[in-house]
């Protein structure tokens, strides 16, 4: 065991430095069948009205205004996608369809059930008003107007808009390319069982099920080694490809815990500690992109073919990497308040946090003396507040208290705790 060299960050100044260092990365353009949940890399304006022309709201006639009152002779039919190409004349009327084309000359549209159908002619009410019961050019969008912001994030209706304009691509931000490491000789594999001494390794899959709801590609290293120079060419090699690594455990103190000296021989570790409750141990550093790798690596093959040190097409000229503690709320918790931001802001997201509200502690809140806490609870709707209660104990080591919580609550450190009742804001990860 040792003492840790790295001072305790607050975790705010930590987050802030976080993405001070983090890129964003490179923008792409992907068919509109491959858009849901990417983020717009360039703001989309109108190219052109919409709609493009005058459709009807109704089934009905299409009429002159001026004809209203009368017994107007029917002369033919506009349907969508079939208009009638000839005037609307003085006491004549068109058959219309809903979205069919408003013929001209026509400045209104009755609705079926307002007129009287006689043979080929067809008596509508009198007072009628142009501009009834259509969609004029343009009542949409006009032309030029901006349609969507860039660091939006693409769903249903941002996708159908876009299609609606006629765009079958959009240019969006790539996805951040995840190499995720667990540590530990203790840990199995799922399905597998533990001998004595050993457990599970949960923490690899509950990180993938994060990455990739905050838009990651991920690459499974599995579970690495505690030993040097294995563990270094495994992540050397890996971040050959990827533009982030994520290891869980091995990152505290003890004569096991490699992943800080590996990261410090491989490039900055801007973070080795950091004042929160759970994840004190959490470490960030940054790697220069092109470093030294296997002789099977792609990187490799590239400096034997005397193309070393360039990088592929897209890539960043730094690499982040994430050391979560091996606790699985410690490494969760921490992935919410420093990976998850860093992640969002590299596919160019307009908003990195999570959502906040205030919420009224439902429970007498102990704090920590010296570091922020995160306490995990869910959420009940009293009136028009929303009140938190407690998830049970908060160990780091319990994932039960992060199961079915709908949010996290900072407490600040101090020797006071806060009083049931009072109001205070929580990082909302799902709504009750």
């Amino acid at each position: 065991m040792r003492a840790s060299a790295y001072p305790l960050v607050d975790p705010g100044a930590a987050a802030a430095l976080v993405l001070e260092h983090t890129p964003v990365l490179d923008a792409e353009r992907v068919p509109l069948v491959d858009c849901l949940g990417r983020v717009l890399a360039e703001e989309i304006v109108a190219s052109a009205p919409l709609p493009a022309f005058a459709s009807s709201a109704v089934d009905g006639y299409a009429v002159r205004a001026a004809d209203g009152g009368r017994s107007l002779r029917v002369v033919g039919e506009s349907a969508a996608g079939r208009p009638f190409d000839r005037m609307v004349e003085p006491g004549t009327a068109i058959r219309i369809l809903t979205g069919g084309v408003l013929p001209e000359g026509a400045d209104c549209v009755v609705m079926i059930e307002d007129v009287e159908l006689s043979g080929d002619a067809v008596t509508v009410p009198g007072g009628l008003v142009a501009g009834q019961n259509f969609h004029a050019p343009g009542a949409d969008l006009r032309a030029g107007e901006r349609v969507l912001p860039a660091g939006v994030s693409l769903a249903a209706a941002e996708i159908g808009l876009a299609a609606a304009l006629g765009l079958a691509k959009l240019p969006v931000g790539r996805r951040p390319r995840v190499a995720l490491l667990s540590t530990g000789d203790e840990l199995v594999e799922v399905g597998k069982t533990p001998r004595r001494g050993q457990i599970t390794d949960s923490n690899r899959w509950a990180l993938l099920a994060a990455l990739r709801e905050s838009g990651a590609e991920v690459r499974l290293l599995g579970i690495g080694p505690d030993d040097h120079e294995p563990l270094r060419r495994l992540v050397v090699d890996a971040l050959a490809e990827a533009d982030v690594l994520v290891t869980s455990g091995g990152v505290s103190v003890g004569t096991h815990d490699l992943i800080k000296p590996l990261l410090e021989s491989l490039g900055d570790v801007h973070i080795g500690r950091v004042k929160l409750k759970p994840g004190k141990p959490f470490t960030f550093a940054t790697i220069p992109a092109g470093m030294r790798a296997s002789a099977s690596s792609p990187a490799r093959k590239r400096e034997q073919h005397g193309t070393y040190g360039l990088l592929p097409e897209g890539e960043t000229g730094t690499k982040l990497a994430f050391g979560l503690p091996g606790f699985p709320v410690s490494s969760l918790v921490t992935f919410e308040v420093f990976v998850r931001p860093a992640l969002r802001k590299m596919q160019g997201h307009g908003q990195l946090q999570r959502p906040t509200l205030p919420v009224r502690l439902g429970y007498d809140a102990r704090a920590t003396a010296d570091r922020t806490e995160y306490q995990r609870v869910t959420l009940r709707r009293e009136g028009l507040e929303l009140v938190a209660a407690s998830t049970g104990s908060q160990s780091s080591s319990r994932l039960m208290s992060l199961v079915g919580a709908h949010a996290l609550v900072r407490i600040p450190p101090g020797d006071q705790g806060i009083r049931a009742g009072t109001i205070v804001e929580a990082m909302i990860l799902a709504l009750p």
